[in-house]
């Protein structure tokens, strides 16, 4: 934890092909060893198979994604009395679109198939149509915060 204060949110500046800070959020995330261009190719290329595939805007399938994958509740360890209790808490907002974007790449480097392109657009498609492994881990996320409701007035 900081000692003087809080560390300020930087600002993203907007991709240039689709001018949102969403997208830049993404290839940020996406990126390796500062390898930026790369991430950023991988990006496009798959948002261009999106919109061979369905033929609408691959931006809006894009963000309905990330929107499926925004976890509400999350569950964050507290120490009482000598015991730890999984303790069910609202997720910030800047938070949710983190673990949201941290899933979908996660997920879709695990996937079979060939080129991270080709691995990418099919997560994104998965994660729109409510399925594929990032709304999987949204689901656990969420179960377990259920599941633990009872340590809700650990709260802090």
């Amino acid at each position: 934890m900081p000692r003087r204060r809080r560390a300020e949110p930087r600002e993203t500046a907007p991709d240039p092909v689709y001018n949102s800070t969403l997208v830049e959020r993404f290839v940020n995330s996406m990126m390796w060893d500062g390898k930026k261009s790369v991430a950023q190719r991988a990006f496009y290329t798959a948002l261009e198979k999106i919109q061979e595939r369905t033929g609408d805007d691959p931006l809006k399938l894009f963000k309905k994604a990330v929107e499926n994958c925004k976890p509400v509740l999350e569950v964050k360890t507290r120490r009482v009395g000598g015991a730890n209790y999984q303790v069910p808490i609202e997720v910030p907002q800047n938070r949710r679109i983190s673990l949201a974007i941290r899933w979908i790449i996660t997920n879709a480097r695990n996937r079979p198939e060939k080129g991270m392109p080709e691995k990418l657009a099919n997560e994104l498609n998965d994660a729109a149509n409510l399925r594929g492994g990032a709304i999987k881990k949204k689901d656990d996320v969420h179960r377990m915060a259920e599941a633990n409701k009872a340590f809700a007035h650990y709260r802090w």
